[in-house]
C-alpha cells in the first residue's frame, strides 16, 4: 500500500503537512512512529489511536453511510458519501454538502474552485479518513 500525505489547501511543502497514512495508519503531522498514530482505518472502522479494540472505535463506514462508533442504527449516521461528494446526515441535497472530493483535492462544501480547496492529498484517501481529519 502506498503512503498518502495530505496536505493544508493547495500545498505541497513539508510544513503544511497535516498528516500522512500509511498501512491504514493516520499519522500526526509528516511523522511515521508508531507513537505518534492518532487512528487506525481497517476498512470499515476507524479506531482510536492504534488500537483494534472494538470500545475504540470512533466511526463505522458501512454502504456509503458513516455512523458513529459501531452503531449501524440510522440515528447515528452523521454523514453519506455519494459520488465525490459527503453531505451532512442522510441530506440528498445540494446545501448540505459538507465537503466535494476530486482529483485528491478536499473542497469547500459543494465547490470545485481552487481558491475553496481545504485539503490536498498526495494519492486516493478514504472518505471516512477525510471527515475525520476535517471534523479535527
Amino acid at each position: 500500500m502506498c503512503a498518502q500525505t495530505v496536505y493544508r489547501g493547495t500545498s505541497a511543502y513539508a510544513s503544511d503537512i497535516v498528516c500522512n497514512i500509511k498501512g491504514g495508519r493516520v499519522y500526526k503531522g509528516n511523522s511515521s512512529y508508531q507513537s505518534d498514530v492518532v487512528v487506525r482505518f481497517d476498512g470499515t472502522s476507524l479506531y482510536k489511536g492504534n488500537s483494534s479494540y472494538q470500545d475504540d472505535v470512533l466511526l463505522t463506514y458501512r454502504n456509503g453511510k458513516i455512523y458513529r462508533g459501531r452503531s449501524s442504527y440510522d440515528s447515528d449516521i452523521i454523514a453519506t458519501w455519494s459520488d465525490g461528494k459527503m453531505y451532512a446526515r442522510t441530506s440528498p441535497y445540494q446545501s448540505d454538502v459538507l465537503f466535494t472530493y476530486r482529483d485528491n483535492r478536499v473542497y469547500s462544501k459543494n465547490s470545485v474552485y481552487q481558491s475553496d480547496v481545504v485539503l490536498s492529498t498526495s494519492a486516493r484517501v478514504h472518505p471516512m479518513i477525510l471527515l475525520w481529519i476535517l471534523m479535527q
